[in-house]
Order: structure tokens, then sequence, then C-alpha cells
């Protein structure tokens, strides 16, 4: 058998399914364009829409190296010799092609003649009724019946998912590792059947040529696929005869760098060997999440990649290191990486800037974290729910490291109380976002329906139509007061897309008229989202469509705009400036992008000329249809992580901007008007967002702004080229008058607690009340100081109410009676909390209470 590098087998693999007229495709992002989806979890997600019927194959047969991520066994990463984060899967697919009988063959013979794996150490499992499967294996590849285990279901039968969509047997490909197991049950019969590692599956061939209805019953396709997956890192331990996929080349130099780091040797303590895997398969992880615009935060994506690399650098706390180091294995993986991988070296720079930003906001609150926790375990044998989210929303402490340290402490966590407080928050962001999901089977069937757009050179135009949707149902018509989503066979409406808002407008037939508030894209399906005003709208009636064409060229105004803000921050701030999301409306634009610090007041300006420099030339905006790799040969901006087609529309302004892009634009920069920035800040780590606007709505800006000045000049009887001295002096009054009236107010507070003090003293009183009104909590600490001083022996209770309908109380106790116990008294006789120390504790109500009240109160 032949000792091969992964470089070899990637190469190797996609160089034989070249030859058997494959067409090689690059790994997709490991974001997918599947809304069901967090990340891209197997070889076969970017064909998912082939799968399912929803898009027609551009190649009947592919193969691919692809990335991928899966985090639902985050917890083993490291401590078995195969669990990983982010893998590479080799895959070869057929979409209505080949069957079984071609995916057999090639298997076998990429196994047996390629890599030379000795066809004895080759076993196959099958669907326990697949005949077919097991006469290809037997008659035509010659395997011997004893080396074919049949199992159920569960094991070899893939899909559906969900309730409905297509599925199938597969047959799973197992290498003898022939190691001595002293776990197996029993030796001699071990086979691919048994719990025990002797046996390792390499890959999986899936027949995908059944389909399952809402009912369960299972019918045939018309078109039958081939879905095949084989991890790289396992066949690489194969091939280099090792038994675990950190022993390979592929994680070996990551472990190398870890002993440099560290001063550690790998093999000497288990403890540390499973820290130093969690990093390298962290750090892999965590620079292709980045490279595909991914960035660190609390919510979907952006808290798995907070969740990897707080979870190495804890590893790397435990190996010894009190500072960031985990940026310093992005050199590892552009070496590994790299060269097949070309997002790596491109996106190295803001890698390495985003990865040590995150390690430096953990290492800050992680001492905070770790030193909680600690608290916890001493007085308590579980964390509770709240806890383990304080943990996690305060300090930044991802589950599962709350879970490992409990279980290094012996301690409990409440994971269900912790998942239903995280359900909550996710709920509350869904919530604010808004986001539209569309699912459903109605949509599915109307998939192969097209709309042509015609709407880059028409705002007008006659359509059919095609479709009606009411509900998530197909309907015939619409009435006056019904809504609904309307499919035409062509029309001038831009659909939501590329961060453009959809074009809303009129939909005219006769004796009707409806209003399009909407237009949005479900897959390939061109929605109009129309109310009927009057008459009735059916399917097939002819209509006339009207785009509301001031809105769409406001639109266009600040989508031009967005592509001179873009190309002017990259000219200002440097090439490592990347498109990270953006908002075209027709009133503004939003438009985030990669870079790790604040725009200076300075830089700010040196943008905003230069992009209205090119709006005064007048530059023309010009469109071009060309193949993708022209287009990125000719210098165009694409953004990685977007799913682009062979054909593509390149927008370019002269020589100062090129972006693939399928938005709508002015025909000259001139048309833009002026651009404003309005507002520059961060929206995460590595992230930061610059809102503006253009055109007409400048203008509108520009008046509103007018009319505040006009009015402050009025109200402060003031010249508006004087406003801003006018203001200071105003500013500076008010603070001299509030520095009187803090003096005359503590003189007065002074003045009472003298009298207080004095009554408590003739009447040797140990306790003393008093209502110190709206003084800071700070102030109501010195009174009870200066209190406490006076009568010597004794406990004062200063109330005072900063806010209004509320009520804060600071207790101080010279130490014959304890303050704690006096706070917690006093705060439930109103429904209130307190506590605190011995000498000092504090508390209040979320209601007015008055010092006579609390004096009753302590008498009863």
């Amino acid at each position: 058998m032949k000792k091969l590098s992964s470089a070899q087998i990637r190469k190797m693999f996609l160089d034989f399914f070249k030859s058997k007229g494959h067409k090689i495709l690059p790994s997709s992002s490991l974001i997918p364009d599947d809304p069901q989806l967090l990340f891209t979890v197997a070889g076969m997600v970017p064909f998912k829409k082939i799968f399912w019927g929803l898009e027609k194959p551009k190649y009947p047969r592919v193969a691919t190296v692809q990335k991928c991520l899966r985090t639902n066994d985050i917890e083993n990463v490291g401590k078995t010799p195969r669990h990983q984060t982010m893998f590479e899967m080799l895959g070869n697919f057929s979409f209505g092609d080949y069957y079984k009988k071609e995916a057999i063959e090639y298997a076998w013979e990429f196994l047996t003649k390629w890599l030379e794996i000795p066809e004895e150490r080759l076993w196959v499992s099958i669907y326990e009724d697949d005949d077919e499967a097991y006469e290809l294996w037997t008659e035509n590849i010659g395997l011997e019946p004893r080396k074919i285990v049949r199992m159920g279901k569960e094991d070899n039968f893939w899909g559906p998912v969900g309730p409905s969509g297509p599925c199938g047997p597969d047959s799973e490909i197992f290498y003898d590792t022939m190691l001595d197991v002293k776990e197996c049950p029993d030796p001699d019969k071990c086979d691919p059947t048994c719990d025990c590692d002797r046996f390792l599956e390499v890959w999986n061939l899936v027949f995908t040529g059944l389909y399952q209805n809402e009912k369960g019953e299972i019918g045939e396709l018309e078109r039958k696929n081939i879905d095949t997956g084989m991890g790289l890192e396992r066949i690489t331990a194969v091939m280099q005869n090792v038994e675990s996929v950190f022993e390979t080349d592929l994680f070996i130099p990551f472990i190398k760098k870890s002993e440099k780091l560290f001063g550690k040797s790998y093999g000497k303590n288990e403890k540390n060997d499973i820290s130093m895997r969690v990093i390298a398969d962290h750090s892999r992880a965590s620079a292709f999440l980045i490279a595909d615009g991914v960035f660190p935060s609390n919510t979907e994506r952006g808290y798995v990649l907070r969740r990897l690399i707080r979870r190495a650098v804890r590893h790397g706390k435990l190996l010894g290191k009190d500072e960031p180091f985990l940026y310093k294995f992005v050199d590892v993986v552009n070496e590994v990486m790299g060269e097949f991988y070309p997002e790596i070296p491109e996106k190295y720079d803001l890698i390495k800037e985003t990865i040590k930003a995150e390690e430096e906001r953990f290492f800050n609150t992680l001492d905070q974290g770790l030193a909680l926790i600690e608290k916890i375990v001493s007085s308590s044998s579980t964390i509770s729910s709240e806890e383990a989210f304080k943990l996690y929303d305060t300090y930044g402490m991802p589950l599962d490291i709350t879970l490992e340290i409990a279980k290094e402490k012996g301690v409990k966590v409440e994971v269900d109380g912790f998942n239903a407080l995280m359900e909550e928050q996710r709920k509350r962001a869904r919530e604010k976002r808004g986001d539209k999901a569309f699912v459903g089977r109605t949509y599915e069937k109307l998939a192969n329906t097209k709309t042509e757009f015609i709407g880059y050179d028409e705002l007008k135009c006659d359509a059919k139509v095609v479709a009606i949707i009411s509900n998530g149902e197909s309907v015939s018509e619409l009435r006056a007061g019904e809504e609904g989503e309307v499919v035409f066979d062509k029309t001038p409406f831009y659909a939501e897309k590329g961060g453009q808002i959809g074009d809303t407008g009129i939909c005219r037939w006769k004796d009707g008229i409806g209003k399009i508030s909407n237009t949005y894209l479900n897959g390939s399906l061109h929605l109009h989202q129309l109310k009927v005003e009057r008459g009735t709208l059916e399917v097939s009636m002819e209509a006339t469509l009207e785009v509301d064409e001031e809105r769409r060229n406001d639109t266009a105004r600040n989508h031009t705009a967005t592509h001179l803000l873009h190309a002017a921050l990259r000219k200002v701030l440097g090439e490592h400036v990347k498109q990270a999301g953006s908002l075209v409306s027709f009133d503004r634009l939003r438009f985030d992008f990669t870079h790790m610090k604040p725009l200076t007041k300075e830089e700010i300006q040196k943008v905003e000329d230069m992009v209205n420099a090119v709006i005064l030339e007048a530059v023309p905006v010009t469109t071009e249809i060309m193949s993708l790799e022209e287009a990125k040969e000719s210098g165009a901006m694409a953004l990685f992580n977007e799913k682009y087609s062979d054909e593509v529309r390149v927008v370019s302004v002269g020589n100062f901007s090129k972006e693939l892009c399928g938005g709508t634009h002015v025909k000259n920069t001139g048309n833009i008007g002026s651009f404003v920035i309005l507002e520059e800040k961060a929206t995460s780590a590595g992230v930061r967002r610059i809102e503006a606007t253009s055109g007409r709505n400048t203008l509108k800006m520009i008046r509103e702004m007018r009319t505040e000045i006009e009015t402050l000049s009025k109200e402060l009887n003031t010249p508006p080229n004087s406003l801003v001295q006018k203001v200071k002096e105003v500013i500076k009054e008010n603070s001299d008058l509030s520095d009187r009236l803090t003096r005359v107010k503590e003189k007065m507070l002074k003045r009472m607690l003298d009298e207080t003090l004095e009554k408590a003293k003739k009447s040797s009183q140990e306790i003393v009340v008093f209502d110190a009104q709206d003084a800071s909590s700070a102030q109501a600490r010195n009174i009870a100081d200066m209190a406490l001083n006076s009568i010597k022996n004794g406990v004062v209770i200063v109330i005072f109410s900063p806010k209004k309908d509320k009520s804060s109380f600071v207790v101080k106790s010279s130490g014959r009676v304890k303050a704690n116990e006096v706070a917690k008294k006093i705060a439930s006789a109103f429904g209130g909390k307190g506590g605190g120390r011995l000498d000092m504790a504090q508390g209040g109500w979320n209601k007015k209470v008055s010092a006579k009240e609390v004096d009753e109160a302590l008498k009863a």
C-alpha cells in the first residue's frame, strides 16, 4: 500500500474522477445557500437543490473536495482518534446519469487500483433489503459474501431530511485496521457491525433513487442520483498507517507548533495531548469560518466561531498560556492548506487579526468567569441554569466549557434550563430581525416556474399571471381586500437580492387594480406581494405591471453609491477591506466591511470626499455579462461566500470600481447627486458598519438640519453662526447652577441630618433613620458614615430616591447589630430586596417609601 500525503490523495481523487468524465468543481463556502442550515455539513449540501428537483444540473456528473463543518460532537474533539469540527469531504455525484453499478465500480477502482489498498482489508455494508447492491458487490466486484454485512434503516438508509423528500439506501466501505482491540466482545467474529474500533468507515455511497411523500409512502424517483462522501482525514490516516487523524500530515504541523509554543511534548501526558488536539482542530475551523465571512458574535454562526476560539483559548490556558496564542496557528493553516484553499492566503491578515481580537476579549473575562465557577462549586453541587447563562452572557463562557469544567469539578449543570434561556434569547433576536422563512411544498412544486426580469431597461410591462399563492397554498384568484404572492411570466419589478430591497408599485388589469408592497425570491420563484384593491385577479389573466419609479431611482442611487463607498474604503484603509453585508434601500444604504478598528474623523472625511469626487465627475456606469472566470481575471470584486452562476453581471464605474452585481444602478455617477456618511460603528469583532445616504435624501437631511438650526437659533435668541459659542455658554451656566444647587442641597441635608442626630442622642436611639431625598448612592453612603461616627454605637439607615417611584437604602452598623439582617427585614416589609455584609448592607423597593414608614415598620 502506498504512503501518500494528504495533498497527493486530494489530487489523485480529483484526477481519477476527471478521467471518468466528471466536472471538477472547487469547494463551496462553509456558509450554504440554504436557510435551514447554519453550515455546509456534507459534500452534497451545495447540490441540495438539484437532489430536491428544485434546480436543473449544469453537469451530469461532478466531483469535489468540499470543506465541511459539524459541531454536534464538539465535546469529543481531541478525545477520540477521529472526531473533528472542520473536515474535507471527497465526493463524486451523479445527477440522473450513472447509478449504483458505476458508483460501486468507481469507488472500488480508486481504493484498490489508485490507492493500492489490499482488497482483503476492505469490507462493505449494505441496506438490509438492497439485493441489487449485494449482487453488484459479489458478482461485479467479486467481493466475498462474508465481507458484506446487511444493516437496517438506521445505519444504511439516507433521508429524507424532514417529513418528505429524496431518500435511498447506501453502501459503506470499511477498512480493516487489524488492530488488536481489547474492547471487542468477539474478536473471532468481528465485522463492521461490531462497536469496537477495528473497522474504520472510509467511504459512503448513497443511492438517492427514492422519494418519500408526506404520508410516509416511498416511490422511485424518475431521475436517480448518486451522492458519495469520503473523509480526507480518515483516508489519509489509512494511507499513512496511523491510528488517529491527528497523527497525519494534516495535523502534525499544528501539534509541533503547540509543542514549541507551550513547551510540552506530545504523547507524554494525555490531558496535554487532548488540549493540543483541540487547539489544532479549532484553529483550522476558526480560520476557514472567518475566511468565509463569519465573525465572532453571540448568535448563530458567529456564536459557533466564538465558541471554537474560546474553547481553544481555554485549552491553551490549561497548557499554561495567559496571553493570546491561537492567532499564531494561522501560519500553520496557511502552510498546510493555503495552496488548495486560496481564501486562506487572501484573508490571512483578517483571519489573524480577528482571532487575536477575540482572544484578547476572552482573556479579559476568562479569569473572572473561572473565579465565579470556583465560587459556585465551592458551595453547591450544581451550577444553576441562571448561573450557566450568566457565565455565557456576561463572561462569554460557552456552555461546553462550563460543562467541561463542571465535569472536572464533579458538579452538575442545569442544561435544560440553560437551553430554555438561550431559546428565549434567540426568539427575541429572531423577532427583532423579522426574518422571512419560506418553506413548504407549494413553493417546491412551482420551483421550475421562470419569470423573465426586464427591469434593468423597463419599469412598465404587460405580463401574464402564472401562479397565485395565498397562506402557503396555490389558489386560482385573489379578490378585493385579499393579499397573496403572485408569479408573472415576466416583470420589471426587482426582487430583493444582494442587499437591495425589492420594488413596489402597481398592478392593473381589466376592471381591477392591486398594490405591490414588496418583491422577493423564494429559491428561483420571483414573488410579488400583492393586495387587490378593486376587482378579482385570476391565474392566466393579462395585467400591466408598473414599478414605483421614484423609489426605484432612489434605490439605484444608493446602490451605485455603495459600490463607490466599497472602492473608496479599500483605497483609504487598505485591500483587507471586504464586504461583510449590505442593505440598499430607497432612503439609505448600510455597508458592513472587515476592518479591525474605528475609522478616524479624517478617514471618514477622506472616504466621503473620494466618493463625492467621483459623483461630480459624472462617470458612466456600465454593465457587462461575462463568464465568472473572465470577471475574476478582469479584477471584478466578488463576495467569496456568494454563489455565482457561470455567467455573471459586472458593474463598472470607470476605473474606480468593478464588482459582480445583479442590482439596479444609475446610468452615470452624476445621477447620484451627493453622498453623505451618517454613522460609522462596530457590529461585531472585526466588522464595521457605515450608514449613508445619497440623492434626494441628502437634500431632505439638509433641510431637516436647517430647520433644527433655525429652531435652536430662535430658542436661544442667537444667530446661526454664533450657535456653538452660545451652546457652550448655556452648558457652562447650567453646570454652574447645578453645582450651586448641589451645594445648597448638601447644606440642607447636613442641617437635617444634624437635627435628626440631635433628637436621636436626646432619646438614646440606637437606630437612626434618615431620608436623604434624591441623593445619589455615593452620597447616601457618605451620610451613613457621618451619622454612624456621630452616634458611635448603633445602626444608621439612610433612605434615598434618585428615581421616581423607587426608593433605595443603605444600612451601616457599628457591630452589635448585623446590617445585613436589618436590610433583609426592612426590605421584605415593603416587598423589596436587601442584603450585604455585617457592617454595611443595601437594598431597595419598587415604590416610594418614607423614613416615617420605615420607623413604623421597625417599631412593629
